[in-house]
């Protein structure tokens, strides 16, 4: 029996070559055939000459990944591309879903390596300084695959839980009342003041981050290419806005340090 063939499911991050892991760059460069949105092959720029490109439309991700299945089945060395990380909000899942159903029958003869890379949600956390220090959730807010109910159900969760709170698909042209609703949803359960981060366009060229509170966010600032993070009732604000952080539970140790004579501590 023939070797299985091998289907490269690769996340580029925020689309900045900086911040593509080695390990995706090594998938890349194996594969010939490189199927993706053609944002995503743009950004990869001279990266991908060379290569067969199969670009296909927003709206297009079932096709996308038959495609990227297909052709491994024909023996193409094959990535199937995406931004961020495959596996989070992206492709990685509809792949596996294929092989569950239309595609379970040749399955044992496709090999999978899903190489990660880095998300919306630590990028836009590194640009603020350090949001995510204590736990930490994220929630999509379309409603076009999961039901506004369970939606509703998980920002309720988040907000009785204390999670500090990241927004994927905030707002749409057809979406443009989710974020106000959970923005009112996490106001039950968290001081107006908490801090939030809006980050747009992360990793490229018109990159825009900014601060706000809970109370003053206004999702009319807000599109389809920006991550909302919302801080837990501990989190921050330092510096007149230009740093945001959430407390991990240091501080009794800071402060008992501090209050110890040096030779009496440990």
């Amino acid at each position: 029996m023939d070797p299985p063939c091998s289907l490269y499911l690769v996340g580029i991050g925020p689309g900045d070559p900086a911040y593509l892991a080695p390990a995706a760059r090594r998938a890349l460069d194996t594969c010939n055939d490189w199927v993706a949105y053609r944002l995503y092959l743009d950004l990869l720029g001279p990266l991908g000459d060379g290569k067969q490109h199969h670009d296909l439309p927003l709206g297009e991700e079932i096709e996308r990944a038959r495609l990227a299945l297909k052709l491994t089945l024909e023996g193409r060395s094959t990535a199937l591309i995406s931004s961020g990380d495959i596996g989070i909000y992206a492709m990685a899942t509809l792949v596996f879903e294929l092989l569950e159903g239309e595609f379970s029958e040749q399955a044992n003869h496709i090999q999978i390596e899903v190489v990660p890379g880095i998300s919306a949600v630590q990028m836009a956390a590194a640009r603020a300084g350090a949001p995510l220090g204590h736990d930490f959730c994220t929630i999509s807010l379309s409603d076009l695959l999961t039901p506004w109910e369970t939606i509703e159900t998980r920002l309720h969760a988040a907000g009785q839980g204390d999670f500090v709170t990241a927004f994927y698909n905030p707002v749409s042209r057809q979406r443009d009342w989710q974020l106000a609703h959970a923005k009112k949803v996490l106001l039950d359960y968290r001081p107006a003041s908490t801090p939030v981060v809006i980050a747009r366009n992360l990793g490229r060229d018109d990159e825009k981050v900014s601060f706000t509170t809970l109370a003053e966010l206004d999702p009319q600032r807000v599109d389809m290419l920006t991550l909302v993070l919302v801080g837990n009732s501990e989190s921050r604000m330092l510096d007149n806005g230009r740093w945001v952080y959430t407390p991990r539970g240091y501080r009794k140790k800071l402060n008992a340090n501090t209050a110890l004579p040096s030779e009496a501590r440990p």
